[in-house]
Formats: C-alpha cells, structure tokens, sequence
C-alpha cells in the first residue's frame, strides 16, 4: 500500500497528491505514469506522474474529479493509503538536444506538461509555455510553469484571466513575431491537441502530443489503448504515451475516447449517491 503524505485541492475540481513510493520515484521520467487502485475494488486508473523527488522517494499525482475511479482516490485524504500503484510506465518524453520549445498545456493537462517543461529547463533549453483554461477558476499551477519558462501566455476561453482565447491563437502569435521551435509539445483536450498539430503543420515545425485513450492493464495487452499514428496501430502505454501530432489519427482517438461516456455517465450518479450517504 501507499501512504498520501499530502494532499492538496488546485480548483474545485483538480486534487493534487504526494504519494510515497521510492521505488517509483527513483526510476520516473517527464512523461511517464503510473497506473493506480484507490481501493482493493476500485478501478485502474492511469495517472502521469506530475513530480518526483528522488530523495526524498516520493511522486506527485494531480487529477480531475471526474467519475468514479478519481471520487474514489479523491475520498481518501492525508495519512490514508492508496490500494496499490504500479509504474513508471511508459515511454519519457524525449527532451535530449532540444534548444528552443513551446509546450502547450490545456487544462488539467498541464499536470503532465509541467514537469516536460521542468525538465527542458533543467537541460537549458529555452521554454516558452501556453497554459490554456476555459475560465479564471479552473486555473492550476500558472506559477510553477513561470518558475520554468522564458516566456508564458496564460488563455482563458471568457477571458477572465491572462488572454482571452484559444491556446492557438496563442501560439500562432509566437511563430509569426518570428519564434523559431525545435519542437512544439502538446498536451490536454484531444480536441485542443488535433488543433494544434493542425496549425504547426501548416508551418513545418515537429510536434508531440501526449495521449490518454482508454487503459486497462499499462502493458499492452488488453488493447485497450490502441491508436492509429501514420497508418499503424500503436499502444499508448507502451509504445508512448508521446506521438508524433502530425501523424494521429484525431478522429478516430475522439470517437472512441466516448465509447463508455453512457456507463461512466452511469456510474459517476451511483458513487455521487454513495458519498452522500457517507457524507450524511
């Protein structure tokens, strides 16, 4: 079991937590993930490893409180031990010889775009961060992507913080004042990352884009993380979860992202209805 060293909640809706798991926290890499139980019945779920602290042999996991499996994770508090947590899986996200990056972040995919913007700045490279949310209160960790970023743009959708507008508008704003990028790094929304590759194929600039599908096991066996990239079926647990933008089919990664909506639709009312009763 794992013990919750801390926990804290970064919007009404996203909960960050410290997890002691040394083994973990030794091998982890930007990118990675782990795939966890909240309890002995709950289900798998995949979480990218947000932080790891070597010495002191911990890892940080932020996720949305959206259905079930993280109300389950979210019940539990400081002190208390989660079921159980295998990891790091995954491939990390390559960063070796780049010198100029703009990492995209949309919503609580920022969790996982932090520490690759962590870990460029680490290396040197010189790292320009968008960070988009649909308004001011969803925001999360604006402060921690300044600590590692020459320059930031902050988009909200109604424009009550930062910018008013579409990550994009953003980042077509950066290349035409002449922003030249090794490589553009993008990750949240299928939606928001199918429309940034959009954009920088129109203007010949390499980009990566992390992909959550539906996991099971996190060994590649199940297939229930299956994608089509350039044509071939690939595995986001074990072949990425990173993937050339250009070459994902978007489409197809959308349409079967909604395949259990009606279930967890389902499943999230029973556990609402369960909590109450813990509440009460």
């Amino acid at each position: 079991m794992f013990k919750i060293l801390d926990k804290i909640m970064l919007n009404p809706t996203v909960a960050q937590i410290v997890v002691d798991a040394p083994l973990i926290a030794k091998k982890a890499e930007a990118g990675q993930f782990v795939i966890l139980r909240a309890k002995a019945a709950s289900e798998r779920l995949p979480l990218t490893v947000a932080a790891y602290d070597r010495t002191a042999g911990t890892i940080t996991l932020i996720f949305q409180i959206l259905g079930l499996s993280t109300m389950e994770l979210n019940s539990l508090e400081k002190g208390d031990f989660i079921q159980d947590c295998v990891g790091p899986l995954g491939e990390p996200t390559h960063t070796e010889g780049l010198r100029k990056v703009c990492v995209v972040g949309g919503g609580v995919g920022c969790a996982i775009a932090l520490p690759v913007a962590r870990k460029l700045h680490g290396q040197g490279a010189v790292v320009h961060s968008i960070i988009g949310f649909r308004t001011r209160d969803l925001v999360i960790l604006e402060d921690e992507f300044k600590a590692v970023s020459e320059e930031i743009r902050v988009m909200t959708d109604d424009g009550s913080h930062g910018e008013k507008g579409l990550v994009t508008t953003a980042l077509e704003s950066l290349i035409n004042v002449g922003n030249q990028y090794d490589e553009v790094i993008a990750i949240g929304p299928l939606v928001m990352m199918k429309f940034v590759s959009l954009l920088t194929k129109k203007y010949g600039i390499k980009t990566v884009v992390s992909m959550n599908p539906i996991m099971v096991d996190g060994t590649g066996m199940c297939g229930g993380c299956r994608l089509t990239v350039g044509g071939e079926t690939k595995f986001a647990c074990v072949d990425g979860p990173d993937f050339d933008g250009h070459l994902v089919d978007f489409n197809e990664a959308i349409s079967r992202s909604t395949m259990y909506s009606e279930f967890e639709c389902c499943a999230r009312e029973e556990a609402c209805k369960l909590f109450s009763k813990e509440v009460l």
